[in-house]
């Protein structure tokens, strides 16, 4: 099959793209990313070469070279990745989330339709259900609960899977849908909570946790995603949501510490700063029909994972430095070449 992946530059859709090289190897990936300052191509160095891969710069909005690729590439399959994904700039400028995270996802679904395949996914997050009372912990996202978005970026979010599963009632368009918890592991933008915190101890800079460092989030290994989304692939059923959750629910606080203890670095580094806007308390998924249906549990557990990823980050310094000075954005101009 080909399968075209779309925002495959950046941090969960270029570790999907290595997990799909790998275990499906006479599948064929097509990289769709547009670079924006999240994209870092450098990232898919590794198989740039490779015989079952191609990359190619272009922005899901543009629905001229859109469809330009899918009469050259006949994709049988979409997974949409593709998005503007940090809820501080969704509050800075909403606007470039609305037209990247709808109305591409929209042209995306339009040429899904006209072409035909076998199946459009959509990526989407659990941030689309707003969020849960820290003092209820027997309470989680199940894919009924109401969408209840809190945020620019979230709201755009659950629009994207709205709309997808319009087109699927109205168009019949093979649609599926997962909502993760909150992803970490190797090559996330240093812009994020785990990856900042790792990169700013080793730097001995400030870590700057958001109000009083309680809101819980529940974490998922980006591997343990990549699995999921290709069960749904392989047997989920049309118009359907699937919720992936890690089942590692912790507060940020808990995190910062703990990474501090991973790198030997004193806690007298974190600084409690101004909470973000509708800042959401808690995310807990249940992935009980994924489990049922797909057979699909997390395999990482996160005491390992975070161990997994603070030491890929003290491994592979260069790859962050390179991104922290901005030097990876010319990578992208040169790689593209």
């Amino acid at each position: 099959m080909t399968i075209l992946v779309t925002g495959g530059a950046g941090f969960i859709g270029a570790n999907f793209i290595f997990y799909m090289l790998r275990e499906h190897p006479d599948d064929r990936m097509i990289c769709v990313d547009k670079l924006t300052y999240a994209g870092c191509l450098s990232t898919l160095k590794p198989v740039l070469n490779h015989p079952a891969f191609r990359f190619v710069r272009l922005d899901i909005c543009d629905r001229d070279g859109v469809y330009r690729l899918f009469k050259e590439e006949k994709p049988d399959i979409v997974v949409n990745f593709a998005a503007e994904s940090h809820v501080d700039r969704s509050i800075e400028d909403p606007s470039v989330f609305l037209r990247t995270n709808i109305i591409g996802a929209g042209v995306l679904m339009d040429a899904c339709r006209d072409y035909g395949i076998k199946r459009f996914h959509q990526v989407g997050t659990d941030e689309v259900y707003g969020d849960l009372p820290l003092d209820r912990p027997d309470l989680f996202f199940t894919e009924q609960t109401p969408l209840r978005a809190s945020s620019p970026y979230s709201a755009s979010k659950a629009s994207a899977d709205m709309l997808a599963m319009a087109y699927h009632r109205t168009f019949k368009l093979p649609v599926t849908i997962s909502r993760c918890s909150n992803n970490y592991g190797p090559y996330q933008f240093p812009e994020k909570l785990i990856p900042l915190m790792i990169t700013n101890a080793l730097a001995a800079k400030p870590l700057p946790v958001y109000g009083d460092g309680l809101n819980v989030r529940d974490w998922l290994y980006v591997e343990d995603h990549c699995r999921a989304i290709d069960l749904i692939l392989q047997n989920g059923r049309d118009g359907e949501v699937y919720n992936v959750g890690g089942h590692n629910e912790m507060n940020n606080i808990t995190i910062v510490r703990l990474i501090c203890r991973e790198l030997g670095k004193p806690e007298s580094l974190i600084t409690y700063v101004t909470d973000r806007k509708g800042h959401d308390r808690r995310y807990a998924i249940d992935p009980a029909k994924i489990h049922k249906e797909l057979g699909w549990l997390p395999a990482t557990r996160f005491e390992e994972g975070i161990r997994k990823t603070v030491r890929w980050y003290v491994d592979n310094r260069q790859w962050w430095e390179h991104i922290l000075s901005g030097g990876y954005l010319n990578d992208n101009d040169t790689l593209c070449q």
